[in-house]
């Protein structure tokens, strides 16, 4: 008979959170072998689940192979002490695994599938994995039964809720991700709250709105507060790329009842998107309302930062993201590094809300987000933080992938990465690439494009494309890439090459529905 785990699966809630805090030391012990790439014994439980609200989340395409972004963290095996559990709701095809398994350079691809364990659910159903797993105890047993030592283990996941705590108190290891208790901080009110404490401009705007007459109230006494606005953002407090963002015109009329009636013609980011059900999900969620600032031009830029368990805030990277859809809100993308015109700015700024973050407790990796705007060439950039992400989002994958492969590091001073040779690396980075002429390209087929027309990565340049969402092509059309060369110039120019390569092969000439 199998062991059983050493908790009772029905547990009190009391006795969940009190075996979650006394696990969270462990996370400290094995820090530098999650941080350093040493080569230290430890066995990395990977669950890559979307445990976001499913309203939220039935927008996104092809949502239940997003879990496969998560293979970036293959290239933990070629620490030869390095074992991994990778657990997925559907099984991964052979030709993607082996895809990963030729980017470890300088491991046998032998050695290292010998060191990953793959547990899968079965079960295709549109809800979130750890769902998925909870239900499941002989999985949770397929589960520890590939953690050699419990002591040398922790649970990297895509977001922490409730959920991946149970997880981790049922297997045993530290969750390396952010308390669940602390989840507030990063919804789109906590984030408010948090820039307001660390002294971190951001636009005007009110938050913990529950109701449409909340929603009214604070559009009222925006419009007090700033005469001259055309425009404000509704935001979802725990929607996210994005796709719970609407945009409100202010009417001439300065009346509650014109704007009471404008509520109802709001621009969505998703064309789908309806205000009833819209307003129903702003009362189950609770949001903000904030000033649109103008500007000729704009940019989106991101900080990615990391809060080790001792509390110390370091800089992991910046990006410029590509946003787009109706409203111009939607993530898209991303290129990295941010512009260096003001990629200090949003570091410093990013330290300082770090630092925040982890005299509450916060733990592993965050995100934020900035707008900048000006409105002419050559002035200085305005600034403002607009949200903050307590979980990983689209820019993670392409920089632990950049970072695994090249062994390189972040300078913070410059806020540019170095490769262990000393080359300056840039990339550009997508989860929307996707277009009709690509239903029903198989793996195998994409493995057969980018083999004939050389896409691969190459560790002699450290420059080439890297493919991930490759599951979803056949059924939504859908993949992402992330492209890696040695300035800006080279990425853009292997990114139009890559898809001009895609078009010729899939004999369509439309090109395919990507932001530019």
């Amino acid at each position: 008979m199998r062991p059983q785990p050493p908790f009772p699966w029905q547990i009190t809630p009391e006795q969940e959170i009190a075996e979650f805090n006394r696990l969270k030391p462990k996370l400290a012990e094995i820090w530098s072998a999650l941080t350093a790439g040493t080569a230290e014994s430890c066995t990395s439980v990977v669950v890559p689940s979307l445990t976001l609200d499913q309203g939220e989340l039935r927008k996104l395409p092809g949502a239940s192979f997003y879990e496969e972004r998560l293979l970036f963290l293959l290239i933990r095996l070629r620490n030869p002490q390095a074992r991994m559990v990778f657990v997925t709701s559907q099984p991964i095809h052979p030709m993607i695994l082996e895809y990963y398994f030729q980017l470890l350079a300088g491991i046998p691809a032998s050695h290292a599938r010998s060191r990953l364990t793959l547990v899968c659910a079965h079960d295709a159903s549109p809800r979130a994995l750890t769902e998925k797993i909870l239900e499941r105890p002989r999985l949770i047993q397929n589960i520890r039964d590939g953690i050699q030592d419990t002591n040398r283990a922790f649970l990297t996941v895509f977001n922490s809720t409730p959920l991946e705590r149970k997880l981790s108190v049922l297997l045993g290891i530290p969750l390396n991700g952010v308390d669940p208790s602390l989840l507030f901080l990063g919804t789109k009110s906590g984030s408010r709250k948090v820039f307001r404490e660390a002294g971190v401009p951001m636009p005007e705007g009110f938050e913990d709105l529950r109701s449409r007459t909340d929603l009214e109230d604070a559009l009222l006494e925006l419009r007090s507060r700033r005469p001259d606005i055309r425009r404000a953002v509704l935001k979802l407090d725990e929607s996210f790329s994005g796709e719970g963002n609407a945009i409100f015109t202010y009417p001439e009329s300065k009346s509650r009842g014109a704007l009471h009636d404008a509520l109802s013609n709001i621009e969505f980011s998703l064309g789908t998107e309806t205000p009833e059900r819209y307003f129903e999900q702003f009362e189950r969620m609770g949001g903000i309302v904030e000033e649109f600032l103008e500007g000729r031009e704009k940019h989106s830029p991101s900080a990615q930062l990391r809060i080790s368990p001792t509390g110390d805030v370091v800089v992991l990277s910046t990006h410029d993201q590509l946003l787009g859809g109706p409203t111009g809100q939607m993530f898209l993308g991303c290129t990295f590094p941010a512009r260096g015109d003001y990629r200090a700015e949003i570091q410093e700024e990013g330290l300082r809300v770090g630092h925040v973050l982890a005299s509450r407790g916060v733990v592993s990796r965050f995100g934020i987000d900035f707008l900048a705007w000006r409105d002419e060439p050559g002035q200085s950039w305005n600034l403002r933080a607009l949200e903050i992400n307590l979980r990983m989002g689209g820019t993670t994958h392409p920089f632990l992938a950049l970072r695994f492969l090249t062994d390189g590091h972040l300078d913070p001073t410059t806020g540019l990465f170095h490769s262990l040779s000393g080359q300056i690396k840039y990339y550009r980075a997508t989860d929307n690439l996707r277009a009709e002429q690509y239903h029903g390209l198989r793996p195998e087929d994409l493995i057969e494009i980018l083999t004939d027309h050389r896409l691969h990565y190459n560790h002699g340049t450290e420059s080439g494309v890297l493919f991930h969402l490759i599951g979803s092509l056949s059924q939504f059309g859908k993949m992402g890439l992330t492209v890696i060369a040695n300035s800006p110039e080279e990425v853009d120019a292997l990114y139009r090459h890559t898809l001009e390569v895609f078009d010729r092969e899939c004999s369509i000439g439309r090109p395919p529905r990507v932001a530019k």
